[in-house]
């Protein structure tokens, strides 16, 4: 059952006179959130970002409050209804003041009565286990400075780091950066000198600055996952990502604008499902292959 009540889910960092004035519920975005929103029945703002775990959070909320209002960094290129697939989900800008009526102000100065906050916080980089003397610091979210967002060049190539990127395909992400860095280690392959490497950083940074992109997008990839990984392909000696990999990303993304309830169990690019089964089939022993031909 369905309360009337509206619920504030937020991300980012909010002061503590705005979280002393509310019933705060903290959660990082991922796996415990959607254990957990069950037992709340209110109303709520979501401070969160506009990607898939906003939306995912926004309708597991949806299925015991009345609304959810995100407030979030970002601004959509596209309807906020068929972003998230629901009109009961309005967005607004960031959280400027809270009351202890529960009136939420935005930046725009646009109000909303909210019973509940959630505070999905997301991820920060934070490495206190590392004792590097401040070789590697952190920025609004900008570890670094990393060369190629893996390897510090004062410190290389013993230490390095591979989870850093965002916003891709992790684990091929993953992989492609650790058979750079296994081949660095073995002496294979050779990085340039520190000076060159800390010139390519500070090159980066340059360009970030005049684009006007802030320092905790340092690590976004997006597109530009797929150049990243050719150039550690062609680096490593290996083969790049395959095409359709590329493409089935891609048409994920689209899919989910214009699926956003159902894109996880309906999509169009079966073509590509077959390629990657047969690209699979190499890696299979041979009698698997052959069974699964007859089946």
């Amino acid at each position: 059952m369905k309360c009337s009540m509206l619920w504030l889910c937020v991300l980012g960092i909010i002061h503590n006179q705005i979280l002393q004035k509310f019933q705060v519920l903290v959660h990082g975005q991922g796996s415990n959130f959607t254990a957990t929103v069950t037992v709340f029945l209110s109303r709520a703002l979501q401070w969160s970002g506009n990607r898939a775990s906003a939306a995912d959070i926004s309708k597991e909320i949806l299925t015991v409050a009345k609304e959810v209002h995100v407030a979030s960094r970002s601004t959509m290129n596209v309807s906020p209804t068929l972003r998230f697939g629901n009109n009961n989900v309005p967005h607004h800008p960031l959280v400027k003041r809270a009351h202890e009526d529960g009136t939420v102000v935005f930046q725009d100065g646009s109000l909303v009565r909210v019973d509940v906050i959630v505070h999905c916080k997301g991820y920060k980089y934070y490495f206190p286990f590392l004792e590097i003397n401040d070789i590697v610091t952190v920025d609004d979210n900008r570890g670094g400075p990393l060369y190629k967002h893996i390897f510090p060049p004062v410190l290389a190539p013993g230490l390095s780091f591979i989870g850093i990127p965002w916003m891709a395909l992790p684990f091929p992400v993953f992989e492609s950066k650790s058979k750079w860095v296994a081949g660095i280690l073995s002496g294979r392959i050779s990085l340039p000198s520190k000076s060159k490497m800390i010139e390519d950083v500070e090159a980066f940074y340059f360009q970030l600055k005049v684009a006007a992109i802030p320092n905790r997008y340092t690590h976004f990839l997006g597109e530009n996952q797929f150049d990243y990984t050719d150039w550690l392909a062609s680096e490593s000696g290996c083969q790049p990502w395959e095409e359709w990999r590329k493409q089935m990303y891609k048409a994920r993304q689209e899919n989910a604008t214009a699926r956003p309830e159902t894109y996880r169990d309906e999509w169009e690019d079966e073509d590509l499902v077959v390629q990657a089964h047969e690209d699979f089939r190499q890696y299979l022993p041979a009698e698997l292959c052959v069974h699964g031909k007859q089946t």
